[in-house]
């Protein structure tokens, strides 16, 4: 009886001490203290425990010292990146946000995207986007780490072998933020560009057409001309022309894309496409008119006894 009770109010006193540590980690000058006292071996100790109050609370006050940019080495020299990313894999929502977030923050160092990578935290970001709201801020976070690892052959060849990977993608091509969109498309991009023939079909099957269309004519200048670049690359001979004429060359694109696909599946497709397609198209005229309306001058327009004598 003796025993259980002293884990238990050891466990409570250490919860207790991660919190605290958590709590002074908020304040930036005490950081470079703390570490010094050893508080950041302490936290790695904490995520190899077994209590999972221990490992949220460390998860926590790892996230809030990877927001320091000359922290992150430190944070990534200690062993972290596995264990959050079996936090990632493993924990509570809150944790796996957190630790989805302190990852994130740990990637803006390109020397740590290898040791992410090689911890395999490819099916768990993926799980993450699938089960997240498309359109919020994990969702970007992840989008975004997605598409860092995607610059790696490995990261590449992970997330087609996942079930629903590059379909996750596409999904949040078509329903998430701006953001996560545009992380997306970077994603879809850099695997095609990386090699076409190997991703082409796989990228088409699941679907990213009606998408990349949208984003055409709705993302940023930057969404855009990456979309082009990448209805380019899906269609059956990739063309030059494409960048320099842009949407004018849009039906060409589809046109051929769709005539590569089989009966049954081109009829599905075809019929998705076209409706957005006239969508966008209404779209386009729609803000045509607009801008020629906002740079008419006075002078331009008739006069109204002239419109009368007409």
């Amino acid at each position: 009886m003796l025993i259980p009770c002293l884990l238990s109010l050891f466990l409570f006193l250490c919860c207790q001490c991660s919190l605290t540590i958590f709590y002074v980690f908020l304040v930036h000058r005490n950081k470079s203290k703390i570490i010094d006292a050893g508080a950041l071996e302490l936290l790695i100790d904490f995520l190899k425990s077994q209590s999972p109050n221990l490992r949220e609370y460390a998860t926590a006050a790892l996230l809030t010292l990877s927001a320091s940019p000359d922290k992150k080495t430190i944070v990534s020299a200690s062993g972290a990146i596995p264990l959050l990313v079996e936090m990632l894999r493993k924990g509570c929502r809150q944790a796996k946000v957190d630790a989805l977030l302190a990852l994130y923050n740990l990637s803006t160092c390109p020397e740590n995207l290898t040791t992410i990578l090689s911890s395999q935290a490819m099916e768990p970001l993926i799980n993450l986007l699938k089960i997240c709201k498309k359109t919020s801020r994990t969702a970007e976070k992840c989008s975004a780490l997605v598409e860092s690892l995607m610059g790696f052959e490995e990261g590449r060849r992970t997330i087609t072998e996942l079930e629903g990977g590059v379909l996750t993608l596409v999904e949040v091509l078509e329903d998430g933020s701006i953001q996560a969109r545009e992380h997306a498309l970077g994603a879809l991009l850099t695997m095609c560009e990386s090699d076409r023939c190997k991703y082409r079909e796989l990228i088409l099957k699941e679907g990213a057409i009606p998408g990349l269309l949208e984003l055409t004519v709705q993302g940023s200048p930057k969404s855009q001309a990456k979309a082009h670049r990448l209805l380019n690359l899906l269609r059956d001979a990739p063309s030059e022309r494409v960048e320099r004429e842009g949407a004018n060359d849009l039906e060409n694109i589809v046109s051929n894309i769709v005539s590569q696909m089989d009966m049954e599946e081109r009829c599905d497709k075809a019929r998705k496409i076209l409706a957005e397609m006239v969508q966008l198209s209404m779209e386009q005229s729609l803000r045509h008119m607009q801008q020629r309306a906002l740079v008419c001058t006075p002078k331009e327009l008739p006069r109204f006894s002239e419109v009368h004598l007409k």
